[in-house]
């Protein structure tokens, strides 16, 4: 039973890869470097095996990324430090900015890693999550999610905000959008039809 489920994660997971995983990391590769300075420091906060940091350097070779994680995968792409998932281990102002990918919905107090976010970043945090926006949208992101960590030991709190609730927390980190985007295009048609919809978002808040 345990050599059966674990060939069937394995095999999910190089669906997921091969059908998700490597155009995502493209697409949002491309969204990120538009929202980030030629030049600069970068820690990516939650940044899983470093393939977006990674393929964003190529784009900007004069950004530098460091990556912090509650969890560190056996291979990355960037240095990553181990964090405690609550306070970041770095100084007020230590970074250019800091990138936040696909993470605040794991986490119980969003808002109090956007707060650690702005108080380390210098010119800006950029955000990358989802909206709990539309017809079905719960159900379809707790699908979503379930699919593309199932096998990685991440925890799925399935915690995901309206965009009345990101805005509540953005105020309370004293931080402002500079842009907001929604259309990104993840997903090829069909797929797009159901997964893109309104419910993932892109925003660079200073």
């Amino acid at each position: 039973m345990a050599n059966t489920m674990a060939i069937e994660k394995k095999l999910l997971n190089t669906v997921h890869d091969r059908a998700v995983f490597q155009r995502r990391v493209r697409i949002l590769s491309d969204r990120l470097a538009d929202e980030l300075g030629p030049a600069g420091t970068v820690l990516d906060l939650g940044c899983g095996d470093g393939s977006i940091a990674k393929a964003i350097m190529e784009k900007k070779p004069g950004l530098t990324f460091r990556g912090i994680d509650v969890l560190i995968r056996p291979q990355t792409h960037i240095s990553v430090e181990l964090f405690d998932g609550s306070t970041i281990p770095a100084a007020n102002g230590s970074y250019d900015w800091v990138t936040i990918v696909d993470v605040l919905h794991h986490a119980d107090d969003p808002g109090h890693l956007v707060r650690e976010a702005a108080r380390v970043a210098r010119k800006g945090v950029v955000i990358k999550d989802h909206l709990r926006e539309g017809f079905e949208a719960y159900q379809t992101l707790r699908f979503m999610d379930w699919v593309g960590n199932k096998g990685h030991n991440v925890r799925l709190p399935y915690n995901y905000l309206s965009k009345a609730e990101w805005d509540a927390i953005f105020a309370a980190a004293g931080i402002t959008p500079l842009t907001w985007r929604e259309k990104l295009s993840l997903y090829p048609f069909p797929a797009s039809v159901f997964f893109d919809r309104r419910l993932h978002f892109i925003a660079t808040l200073r």
